[in-house]
């Protein structure tokens, strides 16, 4: 049996698209068993996938909690440590259970050393362009601007594995449940279903799409569908707590001029998925809505301003809006956003419409 422990918290939409890696793996060890180390919150993410054996959680900042979970692990029979994140109490969990000079090749990624943080160098190719880089902070943003190659694609040259898919399962209750909810508010099968996921949180403003631009956006898509006789669109209003406010003035200001439905910002994370599943098309800040529509196979629109592009890969059911302003992939949270354009977004989005029609007889 190949013993994998995969170490990986961070941001939801992260820990999502890290699954990419686990069907490469399961190609070239056959005998696979996989247990996942994250934090609680991402646990409904990880623990249907159908090649992890075990979910285990706890919060970094919890030092008696990961020290338990560090002597559990400590009597199994590891084969290997993907140590993916570049918290300090992960980095030393890391290298209590493979210390990278007691068991040379059985850890990769991030451990401790004297209370400083390193990186094995088979994993130089991303933690290079990070916080840990070690040609420092300039020069790693130099690196995340130039870089060209997606998370997964990068992943699978580190660990030497075939580029694989995230896989987020879901229950088919669930999943009808979310059609149901969407039917009581006014979709009906057979019409375009787009989602409208353009906040980002409090955090990043500069990942947002303006609300003005938003309005523009869903109301000449309706009329450019309309106009191709593919019927009359439904906008699904997509977000979490922190849009709810967001989300409130966007369905008042989209009233009257394309039929919106507000699906609420307190769904559970298995539960927006589901909504997500439903659409024809998601358009979507770079966020956990976007990773969820890649693992859900759902066709999206994204774009990115402060963020990289080049980063997200969407296997072909996607499209890809970047800014052109010299800061973008800066990583600043005021970054320039004014060249992301209805001008550049309606004909993106139109283009994966046509391109997956089937999406839009109405999957119910």
């Amino acid at each position: 049996m190949y013993e994998l422990l995969v170490i990986k918290t961070g941001a939801l939409g992260d820990v999502l698209r890290t699954t990419s890696i686990l069907p490469g793996f399961r190609v070239r060890h056959p005998d696979l068993r996989v247990t996942w180390l994250t934090a609680p919150g991402a646990r409904p993410l990880i623990e249907r996938h159908p090649l992890v054996a075990r979910v285990l959680s706890a919060p970094p900042e919890d030092g008696a909690a990961l020290a338990a979970l560090g002597r559990e692990l400590a009597a199994a029979p590891l084969s290997r440590v993907l140590s993916l994140d570049d918290e300090l109490p992960l980095c030393e969990l890391a290298t209590a259970l493979a210390d990278p000079e007691r068991h040379p090749g059985r850890l990769s990624g991030a451990y401790a050393r004297g209370g400083r943080r390193l990186y094995t160098p088979d994993v130089a190719p991303w933690f290079d362009m990070g916080l840990l880089s070690v040609h420092g902070k300039a020069r790693a943003d130099e690196l995340k601007i130039a870089n060209r190659e997606s998370h997964a694609a990068i992943y699978a040259r580190m660990f030497g594995i075939p580029k694989g898919e995230p896989e987020l399962p879901l229950e088919v209750d669930r999943l009808e449940a979310a059609r149901a909810r969407l039917r009581r508010g006014g979709w009906v099968p057979g019409r375009p279903l787009i989602g409208l996921n353009t906040g980002s949180g409090g955090r990043w403003e500069s990942k947002k799409l303006p609300l003005d631009r938003t309005v523009e956006l869903a109301r000449r898509l309706g009329l450019a569908l309309a106009a191709r006789g593919r019927g009359k669109p439904v906008f699904a209003l997509l977000g979490g707590p922190e849009e709810a406010e967001r989300n409130r003035q966007l369905l008042a200001a989209l009233a009257g001029a394309v039929d919106a439905i507000d699906t609420g910002t307190d769904n559970s994370l298995l539960d927006f998925a589901a909504l997500v599943d439903a659409l024809d098309l998601l358009i979507s800040s770079d966020s956990l809505a976007l990773h969820m529509a890649v693992a859900r196979r759902r066709p999206v629109l994204c774009f990115f301003a402060p963020t990289s592009a080049a980063e997200i890969e969407l296997y072909g059911r996607g499209a890809k809006v970047q800014s052109t302003a010299p800061d973008y992939c800066s990583y600043r949270k005021d970054a320039d956003t004014s060249t992301l354009t209805v001008d550049r977004l309606l004909p993106a989005a139109l283009g994966l419409l046509e391109a997956h029609p089937a999406s839009l007889a109405g999957r119910d």
